[in-house]
């Protein structure tokens, strides 16, 4: 076959693209248990961040995990059932949407149900210096340890992301430049936790 003809040029292409292609489904299948190992990991270490445990390298936080969290409940309401320090902990995922992208945190309730233990929040694509800082900072996610999820005369939960804190028992101070990332952690809140109240109001049990 003449190696300047247009059928070798499309053979050729077309070997190449499928070694190509071959050479990338393997390296990828490689990976993919280390990936998932990390992402698992990850995962773990912030759940352990809305305990208001940090700081760990990765086999401590392993062992630390293994040692916190007691239960944990998967389906449509997963939750974590944790002890820390001796007392029951819950820790709650939600998900919801920022300015750029998703959004997604866990919040630690005491075992009263009511009483924000600690928080830890992630996003995919926020500003950084102001979106981004409701992962980045972590003294704005202690600014909801103690903090209630409900309030006399609010249906539904009233634990908030405000301009103003009118309620020092329910509000957080909105991080300063990103309203609307700000605006969609308070949003993330009030829907998911919201999914739990049944359990939160002591009504039911998400098993």
């Amino acid at each position: 076959m003449k190696t300047n003809s247009n059928t070798y040029t499309i053979i050729y292409s077309a070997v190449l693209v499928v070694i190509v292609a071959f050479l990338l489904a393997f390296v990828y299948q490689a990976l993919k248990p280390a990936q998932d190992a990390n992402v698992a990991l990850d995962k773990k270490k912030q759940i352990l961040a809305s305990l208001n445990i940090r700081g760990l390298n990765n086999a401590d936080s392993e062992a630390k995990y293994g040692e916190v969290v007691k239960k944990e409940t998967e389906g449509d309401l997963p939750m974590y059932e944790c002890e820390v320090d001796g007392k029951v902990k819950y820790v709650i995922p939600v998900t919801g949407m920022g300015l750029w992208g998703p959004i997604s945190g866990f919040i630690a309730i005491d075992d009263d149900k009511e009483t924000v233990y600690g928080a830890y929040f992630n996003h995919d694509s926020e500003t950084a210096g102001l979106g981004a800082e409701i992962k980045d900072s972590r003294a704005w996610q202690e600014k909801f340890q103690g903090k209630k999820l409900f309030k006399d005369g609010v249906d539904g939960i009233a634990l908030s992301v405000v301009k103003k804190v009118d309620d020092q028992t329910t509000q957080v101070d909105a991080i300063t430049g990103a309203t609307l990332t700000s605006d969609g952690v308070s949003n993330m809140l009030h829907d998911g936790l919201g999914k739990y109240q049944e359990f939160l109001k002591g009504q039911g049990n998400e098993e």
